[in-house]
């Protein structure tokens, strides 16, 4: 009886129900027929309600009841406003032995429940026995008059709130000081009606065991609620708090959790150990890293020898596999035999890989034990299939649906897995039903068909192109069922129950139509199916409310529902044969006797596809030498993968190009130790991420490493299988994990090549008496991979004389900054620092100075640390610093930077900002391109300006090649975002965002997304916190980094410029414009960038809508975005504003044109025009009408263009009337009539008109020659003319000086000035002008000194002119001796022919003048040899002026050529002729 009766009843002296008489009885079980009994009915234990109140009895009713009369205890009666009794209270914490038989009675009693309760609640336990049958009689009377008095309707119509009060802690959570490592578990009692809902907090923040899987654990059981924190760390230490709430209010109690760290020595505040004797606990006979294929048993031992040998004691034996405690199971047999501890496999599958741990902890503390197991793949049934999955897993168990989960395997048999297929097995039976008729990909999937209230387990097969998989170990079982039906089972909490039955339920609302459902989401969303989830109604009241699911194809009003036949019970619905690519709505109704609800709000449209990315491939993987037969692989975890399970690693011998797997079930570390290794072959390794969504990419292959022990693990065993051997005092804890990087002690058994180099400059910034603050800086090479922490090293130097080192930190530490502590005061100290990467950890840095600790005391700051440039740019960059630790006497105010040239002296350091900056950061600008700097840093407070920093290192100003900046950038969705993009990206580079050079973590202000090489910070609600500088480090490049200054001034802009993106105006190419088209008709138009086909267009003038007709001739060009409105002619009336609105779905636009005043009417003339010049160019006409040009030969063409034209039309030319011949000058060529005028005068100016003419009409064009158009002409001829003179020259003649310019053509027309000085010269008999053909010259005779300076001739053609200058300065006397040796020099002036044709034997006699004074001498030559006088050739030269040359008779010898040649003091002069002789005889007179 006692399995089947409600628990609240078991602990209770109410238990037997004997005491009821049968009317009782009878009224109860009528009751119980007749009305909805439910557990949590039943009143409050505390009887705070207004209805109900608890009373004790004395006087004669209490003599009545108490068998001791003298002693009136109080009695626990419950009694409503009348003072009538309805039921009992049961005291909380107060236990009665009474309605238990002896035997059960006993039972109870020896239950750890019942010892806990007796020695917590004893006291007066013993001197209530005695009233202990008496109060059972007074329980059955009061009883009895319940039922007589109270009727089943009174209860049932009872107020509600007289059953309902605020949550009370019972009893409180207390605070606890526990040891590192230890488990803690904070409990509290809550009562209170409603059931409070209760939460707990650490340090203000709601706990999340999910969040933190395996580190909090919480319980809510029978009104007590625990929460555990398994393993506490320092981290744990805080103020805990919780808060139990329910209608009618909420309460909340703090306690306090302490963690400490034990150092070896028993704190004197713990009690002491009961046991005196300390136990010494050895494990030997250990296991080594094992190997085993599925199916196969496995049994791992030890051996252990505790000391001292105590007879039959049992030490605390536990076995972990990767940290999770093991239990006794059909898969793990556990044996110790009082000296040796024993595990066995029984069934080896993948899931049994991973790290075991032997724990065996005595009083003393507990020592561990740890080695891997490596569990194959069992040979598959078709050769070429895959490997089996492996952790089958049931999650979300409902009544109709289950998700099973499970994880990839690591070997697939050479081709990619097509999919998984899914059994299950009823419990009781052994037949197993496949469930899914093709392989899913995403290994999870919901099963569906399940019969409710039964139990199933399940098991995963995978599939490729070569067969089927083993099956997977099967999960473990699992009910069908609602989870709320699930929690009942489980018990909830319940006030203990009075013997009285009160319904607190509402009354069913008879024909009430359930509300809408809340919330509803879409959970998951694979190509397979979609799982729903929602909230029930919030309206109470209600019968027990179904739902019916429906969907909607996206673009569509067409709601189908899905699950037709049966409605679902419980808030979520897994669908399925969804059309993959699709987008689908969903909604859901309520339902219920009275009729189907309306629906829920649907959700955002859902593509079916799976919204889980299969992860990138895992970054840079560095394998590095362990042991003979043991290889350590890191890698980098893969970028942005979501809910990842974890890598599988494959190793394989150089050049065989066969790969292994390492392990068959996912690794969560970035790290790990590759077993079963050939001693000195060479490996390559490569690493595969896994999710629900499948295996990634594999990594780039590592490089080759030899599998050869380092020099730190020859002669120890394998790391993996070391044993931890530790000596803990505390009591027992979980065992710690194997070594891993960020622990110090991994130098112990690798030394990684790949490791950092030392850092460097290693410098004080703090010290107080016995502490001392270190910076240092970064080493030059990282190894390969980044830096994750460092590690100090200190030693004490005593009298110069170094000591053994000590470690500082054993974690590491990120910062370049780090307090050593307890030092001693006034004492020397050496330090090193090592750095670490994802390899290992490097060498040590060299020594440090050796530095004195002892307290500064100084008034200043000390100096500022880690300084950082960025944004190097040619005449820029930005200096980064952080503030010393130091603050002197008072608070850093204000910063100081210096500059100065690398290779310059110290005393060239020179100050960049002459005010002290309060930042952080600074840019300095104005550097020399190409220039090498270094910086420093001082800090000031009141006291003064501290010490220096560190110089930076020389940075030469350059902007480095293919340097990007950051751009900014508003989308079409108004989303406004950082751009960044870096061509010098890396393998293992990343886009590092900052704010005012702090990286951003939080993502609520700003979002990051980074594809390839480019990177976007988008602001999620721009405000003008957003305010600062931002910038951008892409890490592993040579300083690739650009700041943005985000000002308010640009954040307003682009505030506006994401508005207008956010409601977007439809964009005009062109605003409404007005254009003339043939015929005079009137063209409105504007153009818009984009409009859809299902755009609008309104046409309004003065806010009248106009229509398509005969006056308004419309047209929208979807292809081209323009819209136009033709009208044939404009009146009067249309004279106003013509307005185009614009509207394509949300966005809408208009664009008017004001058509009013003199701007109306030019519009008006102009389309009467057009009109007119339609009707014109319907027959012969002009194109071009008639002008002028203007050729560089200074010609005038008179021309026009005409159109239209044919054979019959002719061409007419008249001036000023009279009709030009056609052989006057006429042409006609390509459609253009010509008139060419050569030589223009004032004769040719006039009228000159041009009539086309045929039967279809004619044009006339004219053009006036006369006035002003014929200056207008002259003018660019005269242009013409002035721009071919040439350069203004001078020239000697015999009356003096000339000035001269020559013009291509020269026209009597042309105006000149001659110019002296920029003064107009005045002609007169000694200077004058003149012209010569195309000369233009001035004259000035006998020149002298005042004639020197500028001369100027003045081409003038009716605009700015030309003028041509030449300087005679200094050349007066020269001039003039020119002009003198001019006239004087000897000439031969004439009277000799050119040729001289004689007959022989004639006489031949020549006479020339010759001037010259003085007197020339003469020269004859013949043949350009000189000829003297003789009888044959007499030469002669008389009285100075003439020269004679005679030949007496000429012969054949006489034919030459002769030249005479005169010559003075003032220059040379000579003529030349050729005398020919010839025989008369010779026929024709033939020349010899």
């Amino acid at each position: 009886m006692s399995g089947s009766i409600p628990f609240y009843q078991k602990h209770h002296r109410h238990y037997d129900r004997g005491y009821r008489s049968k009317g009782t009885e009878s009224k109860m079980s009528q009751y119980q027929s007749t009305s909805r009994y439910t557990g949590g009915s039943s009143i409050s234990t505390t009887g705070r309600s207004s209805g109900l109140k608890v009373s004790s009895y004395s006087g004669l009713e209490a003599s009545r009841l108490s068998p001791v009369p003298k002693r009136a205890k109080p009695t626990y009666l419950a009694v409503d406003k009348e003072n009538q009794i309805i039921g009992y209270v049961v005291p909380i914490f107060r236990e009665f032995a009474t309605g238990f038989s002896d035997t059960e009675e006993a039972r109870v009693r020896n239950t750890s429940a019942h010892m806990a309760r007796r020695d917590l609640f004893t006291r007066g336990l013993e001197m209530e026995r005695s009233e202990v049958i008496s109060r059972k009689e007074a329980i059955r009377e009061s009883a009895e008059r319940i039922s007589l008095t109270k009727t089943v309707k009174h209860f049932k119509h009872m107020n509600e709130d007289s059953l309902m009060h605020a949550p009370e802690f019972v009893i409180k959570p207390r605070s606890h000081t526990v040891w590192e490592k230890q488990c803690v578990r904070l409990h509290c009692t809550v009562s209170g009606w409603p059931e409070p809902r209760v939460v707990w907090y650490k340090n203000n923040v709601s706990i999340d065991p999910l969040a933190n899987p395996g580190k909090y654990k919480l319980e809510s059981r029978y009104g007590v609620h625990s929460l555990e924190i398994n393993r506490c760390d320092f981290d744990d230490t805080a103020q805990y708090h919780v808060s139990a709430m329910n209608s009618k209010g909420e309460l909340s109690a703090y306690a306090s959790v302490v963690v400490k760290r034990f150092k070896g020595e028993i704190d004197e505040s713990l009690p002491a150990p009961r046991c005196k004797c300390k136990f010494t606990t050895h494990i030997v006979d250990n296991f080594g890293v094992s190997f085993g294929r599925e199916g196969e048993t496995m049994s791992l031992g030890c051996t252990v020898i505790i000391y001292p040998a105590l007879h039959r004691y049992q030490p605390d034996v536990q076995w972990y596999r990767d940290d999770v405690l093991l239990s006794p199971s059909k898969w793990h047999h556990m044996h110790w035999s009082g000296d040796r501890a024993t595990l066995t496999l029984t069934h080896l599958n993948k899931e049994d890989e991973g790290l075991y741990t032997l724990r065996v902890s005595t009083k003393s503390g507990y020592e561990t034990y740890s080695a891997y197991v490596f569990v194959r793949d069992a040979d598959a049934e078709l050769e070429g299939a895959p490997g089996a999955p492996l952790d089958v897993r049931c999650l979300d168990a409902n009544k109709d649906y289950i998700i099973v989960t499970w994880k990839q395997p690591a070997v697939d048999g050479g081709s990619s897995i097509l999919g998984y297929f899914v059994d299950r097995c009823e419990i009781g039976t052994t037949h197993w039903i496949q469930c899914n008729d093709t392989p899913v990909k995403f290994a999870r999937f919901p099963v569906t068909g399940l019969v409710e209230g039964r139990s199933y387990s399940f098991r995963v097969r995978a599939v490729n192109k070569s067969g089927m998989s083993r099956p997977s170990r099967v999960s473990e079982p699992v009910a069908a069922m609602d989870p709320a039906d699930r929690a009942r089972m489980r018990g909830s909490t319940s006030a203990p129950w009075t013997g009285q039955i009160i319904v607190t339920e509402e009354e069913p609302a008879e024909g009430v139509v359930p509300g809408r459902p809340r919330e509803l989401q879409v959970t998951e969303a694979t190509k397979n199916y979609v799982v729903l989830s929602w909230n029930p109604p919030g309206e109470k009241g209600l019968e027990g409310v179904m739902y019916y699911v429906e969907k909607c194809v996206s673009g569509t009003d067409s709601w189908q529902r899905v699950n037709t036949e049966i409605p679902v019970r419980s808030p979520r619905f897994a669908l399925f044969d969804l059309a993959e690519g699709k987008s689908y709505s969903f909604r859901v109704r309520c339902c219920n006797s009275a009729g189907v609800g309306e629906p829920s709000d649907p959700t955002e449209a859902t593509t079916v596809g799976d919204k889980l990315d299969i992860p990138s491939a895992p970054g840079k993987v560095i394998p590095t030498r362990n042991t003979d037969t043991s290889v350590v692989v890191s890698w980098e975890a893969s970028r942005d993968a979501r809910e990842l399970v974890g890598y599988y690693i494959e190793g394989s011998v150089v050049g065989s190009n066969v790969w292994e797997p390492c392990n068959n079930k996912p690794v969560n570390a970035t790290r790990f130790i590759c077993h079963g290794l050939m001693t000195g072959e060479k490996y390559v390794f490569r690493v595969r991420a896994v999710n629900a969504a499948g295996i990634s990419q594999f990594s780039q292959e590592s490089e080759a490493v030899e599998v050869k022990a380092t020099s730190s693990n020859l002669g120890q065993c394998d790391p993996m299988q070391r044993s931890l051997q530790t000596s803990h005092t505390p009591p027992p804890s979980p065992p710690l994990s194997p070594p891993l990087l960020g622990s110090r002690h991994v130098v112990e058994f690798s030394v990684i090549s790949a490791s950092p180099s030392p850092p460097y400059g290693i410098t004080v910034l703090e010290c107080v008496h016995d502490s001392m603050v270190l910076a240092w800086k970064q080493p030059n090479f990282i190894g390969g991979a980044d830096i994750t922490g460092y590690f100090v090293d200190y030693r004490e130097v005593i009298d110069g004389v170094p000591g053994k080192w000590h470690e500082a930190n054993i974690k590491s530490i990120s910062e370049r900054a780090y307090r050593v502590s307890d030092l001693k005061e006034n004492k020397k100290y050496q330090f090193q620092v090592r750095a670490a990467n994802m390899a290992g950890v490097g060498i040590p840095s060299l020594p440090s100075d050796t530095f004195l600790c002892e307290e500064w005391t100084i008034a200043v700051p000390g100096p500022p640390h880690d300084l950082l440039l960025r944004d190097v740019r040619n005449d820029s960059l930005v200096l980064l610093w952080k503030p010393p630790v130091y603050q002197g006497r008072d608070p850093v105010s204000g910063y100081y930077i210096d500059i100065k040239e690398a290779d310059a002296p110290e005393e060239a350091w020179r100050g960049v900002n002459n005010k002290a900056t309060e930042k952080t950061y600074f840019k300095i600008n104005n550097l020399n391109e190409g220039e090498t700097y270094v910086f420093r840093v001082r800090a000031q407070n009141k006291a003064g300006v501290g010490k220096t920093s560190d110089i930076t290192e020389p940075v030469p100003a350059l902007t480095k090649p293919g340097t990007k900046e950051i751009v900014v950038n508003v989308d079409d969705d108004g989303v406004i975002s950082l751009n960044f993009e870096c061509c010098d990206l890396k393998p293992d580079s990343k886009f590092v965002w900052s704010k005012n050079y702090e990286e951003i973590t939080d993502t609520s202000r700003l979002s990051v997304e980074t594809k390839g090489n480019k990177s976007k910070a988008v602001f999620n609600t721009p405000a003008e916190e957003d305010i600062g500088i931002y910038s951008c480090l892409v890490t592993h490049t040579d300083g690739a980094s650009s700041s943005y200054n985000l000002n308010e001034e640009e954040l307003k802009k682009l505030l506006e410029i994401s508005h207008e993106h956010k409601f977007p105006i439809i964009p005009l190419k062109s605003e409404l414009a007005v254009e003339m088209l043939e015929k005079g008709k009137v063209r409105f138009w504007l153009q818009a960038e984009k409009m859809s086909a299902n755009g609008k267009i309104d046409y309004v003038f003065n806010d009248n809508a106009l229509s398509q007709g005969e006056k308004y001739k419309m047209n929208f060009d979807k292809n081209s975005g323009v819209i136009e409105m033709i009208m044939d002619s404009l009146t009067p009336a249309d004279e106003g504003t013509f307005t185009f609105q614009l509207q394509d779905g949300k966005a809408t636009n208009q664009s008017s044109l004001v058509l009013i005043g003199d701007v109306f009417k030019e519009l008006q003339k102009e389309s009467e025009f057009q009109r007119k010049e339609w009707f014109r160019k319907q027959g012969p006409h002009f194109i071009e009408y008639l002008g002028y040009e203007v050729t560089p030969e200074c010609c005038v063409i008179l021309k026009c263009k005409v159109g239209n034209i044919k054979k019959e039309t002719t061409a007419l030319w008249s001036k000023d009337g009279r009709e030009i011949k056609s052989d006057q000058h006429l042409g006609f060529t390509e459609g253009v009539l010509k008139l060419e005028i050569a030589q223009i005068s004032k004769k040719d100016s006039g009228v000159y008109e041009v009539v086309l003419k045929d039967d279809r009409g004619k044009d006339t064009s004219t053009l006036n020659l006369t006035d002003q158009g014929f200056k207008d002409l002259m003018n660019q001829v005269f242009t013409f003319i002035a721009n071919s003179s040439t350069p203004l020259k001078i020239t000697s003649t015999d009356k003096g000086i000339r000035l001269y310019t020559f013009v291509s053509y020269y026209n009597d027309l042309l105006q000149v000035t001659w110019h002296y000085k920029d003064a107009a010269i005045a002609f007169s008999d000694r200077i004058k002008s003149g012209v010569v053909g195309d000369q233009l010259w001035l004259q000035i005779t006998e020149p002298t000194e005042k004639d020197m300076g500028k001369y100027a001739i003045e081409f003038h053609d009716g605009k700015g002119g030309l003028r041509r200058t030449v300087e005679l300065c200094g050349q007066g006397e020269t001039v003039f001796s020119a002009a003198i040796a001019e006239k004087n020099r000897a000439r031969v002036a004439g009277g000799l022919p050119d040729v001289v044709t004689i007959q022989e034997g004639k006489a031949l006699c020549l006479t020339c003048n010759i001037s010259g004074d003085p007197a020339p001498e003469v020269t004859w030559l013949k043949n350009d040899r000189e000829i003297t006088s003789d009888d044959h050739c007499i030469l002669k030269f008389e009285s100075g002026k003439f020269a004679s040359f005679t030949i007496t008779a000429v012969n054949t010898s006489d034919t030459g050529k002769y030249s005479i040649l005169v010559k003075n003091k003032y220059g040379t002069e000579s003529g030349d002729f050729t005398v020919s002789v010839f025989i008369p005889e010779e026929a024709g007179g033939k020349k010899k």
